[in-house]
């Protein structure tokens, strides 16, 4: 057994028979995926994935849609990491006793996402397919570390089936101790989300962005994704839509509330205009990351946007048959093929133009551009640019048809052309969303534009 090692202590888990509260989540079990005990890359310590079933039925306790179950599992997941720190047994979550512990330090980090459609922070202890509810009870898939042997004598394994099993028991302790009505409302908070996410089409929206949502975040070692960090813990502006955007006030479908808040609408095209540094790009994530699920205290629980988002932005790669055909006309040299199947490396302008005919060509619902991150030869025509290539403004202005059924947000601070075409205007300035009237605006870049000729013209004498 000595020479046999890990394997050993994880064989001697694995047939602890459980009480009436838990047991080993058999039907979960894994060998070398969900279910292992190996040593760490120093050999002091043994890392560690171990299925658990907690006999508590939530359906059982809240027969709600089950699609919401996984805000409840959140939710007890956060307990436990909350705990971690103080409570001894449940020192393995966090490494403790182990010569290195930020091994498994991403374990306990908080985390307030529910659900996402994309694999998303996939080293994080979270609600997913590993850690749910269903009628059999609370499912968990328990990673830590605890300090290697030096020998697997029978007593040393003997030790840490213990402290497994000490583990199991607080963790059951945990999940049994929060009360059922903060699980409902973790639960109805989710299914709001999911089924309000539902409900926008007909609705006539893609994206709804809540009143008092908190949309800045606060990037950690772990969460350095927008869609993944947590609220801002500094200065972090709820949003207010402004009365002249039209707010749109809708049920939320589980809790039976109402909220308020800006709607985006289908095929519109919508501006984010302002000075630099001034919320716009946080916005545009804020609305992207409604595709998630959040959990309480995220602020962005109340930002929901339909599924088939897309993005488009600059960057240089290699093309091989993409249509570009609704900006280019013509192919510049080095690219080989026609605008309907240009194949070469394409510059940022090419390969966003093809982001963005890819997306309306299937249809997506919702299309994202940033200023900061697009080529911006592609947005607004410049007096060297050849007959060649349409801009987007340009597109916007004279033949609308083309973008379809695709809906269309973007943030711009120094594109006043563009912003011109938008069907609204929404300025950030000092994070604080005001309203600028469509035909004020064309007006004002109208006469800006006719100041600056002037200028030129004078300044040429």
């Amino acid at each position: 057994m000595a020479e046999r090692g890990p394997d050993a202590c994880l064989e001697g888990i694995l047939a602890i028979p459980g009480e009436s509260r838990w047991a080993i989540d058999s039907i979960c079990i894994v060998k070398g995926v969900t279910a292992y005990m190996v040593h760490s890359f120093d050999g002091t310590a043994l890392l560690f994935s171990l299925p658990l079933l907690i006999r508590r039925s939530l359906p059982e306790e809240s027969p709600l849609d089950i699609r919401g179950a996984a805000g409840a599992v959140a939710m007890i997941i956060e307990q436990i990491k909350q705990k971690a720190p103080s409570e001894r047994r449940l020192g393995p979550l966090s490494g403790r006793g182990t010569r290195f512990p930020h091994q498994v330090a991403s374990i306990t980090e908080p985390y307030t996402l529910v659900a996402s459609p994309a694999a998303l922070a996939s080293d994080l202890w979270q609600a997913d397919r590993r850690n749910y509810a269903d009628r059999d009870g609370i499912h968990l898939l328990l990673h830590g570390a605890v300090p290697a042997p030096v020998e697997y004598a029978p007593g040393s394994i003997t030790t840490i089936t213990e402290t497994v099993t000490n583990l199991w028991e607080s963790v059951t302790a945990i999940a049994f101790s929060v009360p059922a009505r903060e699980l409902e409302t973790a639960w109805i908070g989710t299914l709001d989300q999911q089924l309000l996410r539902e409900s926008l089409p007909s609705l006539g929206l893609v994206s709804f962005v809540g009143d008092e949502s908190r949309l800045a975040r606060q990037y950690t070692r772990y969460r350095p994704f927008f869609r993944t960090a947590g609220p801002r813990e500094e200065v972090n502006i709820p949003f207010t839509c402004p009365r002249d955007l039209e707010p749109v006030e809708i049920e939320l479908p589980a809790s039976n509330r109402s909220v308020t808040g800006l709607g985006i609408r289908q095929r519109e095209v919508f501006a984010v205009a302002g000075s630099n540094a001034q919320g716009k790009t946080t916005f545009l994530d804020g609305i992207l990351a409604g595709m998630d699920d959040h959990a309480a205290g995220d602020g962005r629980e109340h930002v929901v946007t339909v599924p088939g988002l897309c993005s488009a932005e600059a960057m240089t790669s290699l093309m091989t048959g993409a249509d570009i055909s609704m900006f280019f006309s013509a192919l510049p040299p080095g690219i080989n093929g026609t605008p309907r199947a240009a194949s070469g490396m394409g510059s940022g302008s090419m390969n966003m133009a093809y982001q963005v005919q890819r997306a309306v060509e299937r249809g997506s619902p919702l299309l994202i551009i940033d200023e900061d991150r697009a080529a911006a030869n592609l947005l607004v025509r410049s007096c060297l640019q050849t007959g060649e290539i349409t801009p987007l403004s340009e597109i916007l202005a004279s033949d609308r048809g083309k973008m379809g059924e695709t809906a269309l947000v973007f943030a711009a601070c120094a594109m006043d052309t563009l912003v011109a075409q938008a069907d609204r205007i929404m300025v950030l300035d000092r994070h604080v969303a005001y309203a600028v009237d469509r035909e004020s605006f064309r007006e004002k870049v109208a006469e800006s534009l006719e100041w600056m000729a002037g200028d030129l013209r004078e300044g040429s004498q």
